[in-house]
């Protein structure tokens, strides 16, 4: 593609970024067979190849996007199936980042858009505050049919019960059963540790098992990838530099084997973190390596020297792979290996590179084309029949919980569970 930057503009890192990724891209559209909201809608804008020219349109003139640009950029799941599909390598995601704090600078959204989305920047990166607020609602959910349009999926989404805080995910050291072969960190992340503590406490559990020492290390949190994605950089990279320099103490200190991240959408954006920080002198080489270290529960766990696992009687395991573990971090056969290796049966569903719709806060900015993606996603599930469903993402795991009464755990879950953890809670005593 042919591009019109002057050398003024070149001289902007990002645009210099976007401008070469524009090159990359040669017309093709193979990325329309494999863009969700392309199947979904058939609007070649809602394409990536569409999403590009767009882009490149307002880049390029230096100016404020549309509001009709906007539509279809803030339609954009950000899944990365395009970038599996591209022949020609185009890494969109660096490019429609790049767009979003772009259009977060310079285009003027409506009051009530711009209230809440700032109402989701304050609240869902924060633990205590995220507690807060979905004890506050849980009174309100019978209420919710008839909350205005851009609220209900607050009340759809939110869960009818709210676990309490595990002590797990506070600063300390957990010690391995048996001689120590590893010492790694965890991201405990801040929207999982509210809605699903229990993820993080059997990775702390398996991890333990077969010989790693695990740090929740102080000063840790929210990776930054909700924000970062909402167009808010400045924030986001606050938010990526406190695990950077949390982390890069520890790797001073003990030294860090591997940075564990279990939930896919953070992984992808931390292993970014070298990217994300390439201009930045003071950080650019901690930020690297942590980006190098960061790896996902399956990705590290499938290298461990792995005992006979204890595994529950023919479960049937259909296994989604979150778009950010598939597109995002390119890992397909780690999770489901390890699953078959722990003794499940396991099936993946057809289409299974479309996204379910969840995508960070994209159910709930978008949850119309969301609500498509997760009934075209389930009832393609439905067909293997599954006991259990899996997959490697908080977000997921509550779009998709919300469209069945079948069991949706995480991966790691299922994985502790047959090498000696407990049942996974969602089971309620159901599958086993």
């Amino acid at each position: 593609m042919q591009t019109h930057f002057t050398l003024a503009q070149l001289a902007d890192s990002d645009i210099e970024v976007a401008n070469s990724i524009l090159r990359s891209c040669v017309h093709c559209g193979f990325c329309t067979a494999t863009c969700p909201t392309y199947v979904i809608l058939g609007d070649e804008l809602d394409s990536p190849r569409g999403r590009i020219y767009q882009i490149k349109s307002f880049l390029e003139e230096d100016r404020a996007p549309t509001g009709e640009e906007v539509k279809h950029i803030d339609r954009c799941l950000s899944c990365l199936s395009c970038m599996t599909t591209c022949p020609a390598s185009v890494h969109y995601m660096h490019l429609v980042d790049h767009a979003r704090a772009h259009i977060r600078k310079r285009f003027r959204r409506r009051i009530m858009d711009r209230l809440f989305r700032r109402l989701l920047t304050l609240v869902l990166p924060y633990p205590w505050r995220f507690r807060m607020a979905l004890l506050a609602m849980a009174p309100l959910r019978p209420f919710g049919r008839i909350a205005p349009k851009a609220l209900k999926p607050l009340f759809t989404l939110g869960p009818k019960r709210v676990p309490n805080p595990s002590a797990v995910d506070r600063p300390q050291v957990y010690p391995p059963i048996g001689p120590q072969k590893k010492r790694v960190a965890l991201l405990t992340g801040c929207a999982q540790t509210v809605l699903s503590p229990e993820i993080n406490e059997a990775t702390v559990r398996l991890l333990n098992r077969h010989g790693c020492a695990v740090v929740v290390a102080k000063g840790g949190g929210c990776c930054g990838s909700l924000l970062h994605h909402m167009g808010e950089t400045g924030a986001s990279h606050a938010q990526a530099a406190r695990n950077i320099e949390a982390w890069g103490r520890e790797m001073e200190g003990g030294g860090l084997d591997a940075i564990i991240i279990n939930a896919s959408g953070c992984g992808t954006t931390v292993k970014d973190y070298g990217f994300m920080f390439r201009d930045d002198d003071a950080m650019a080489e901690k930020a690297a390596a942590v980006s190098a270290l960061a790896r996902d529960i399956t990705e590290f766990i499938v290298e461990l020297d792995l005992p006979k696992p204890r595994p529950p009687d023919q479960l049937n395991v259909t296994y989604h792979s979150a778009c950010s573990m598939q597109h995002g971090q390119g890992l397909k056969a780690p999770p489901v290996d390890l699953l078959r290796q722990a003794g499940f049966d396991v099936s993946e569903p057809g289409e299974a590179h479309l996204c379910c719709g969840s995508a960070g806060t994209y159910n709930i900015l978008q949850p119309e084309i969301a609500g498509r993606l997760r009934t075209r996603k389930l009832a393609n599930i439905a067909r293997s029949h599954p006991d259990v469903i899996a997959t490697g993402n908080i977000g997921c795991m509550v779009q998709l919980a919300g469209g069945t009464d079948t069991p949706v755990v995480h991966t790691v879950e299922l994985l502790d569970w047959a090498w000696g953890g407990p049942e996974p809670r969602a089971f309620g005593g159901r599958v086993s």
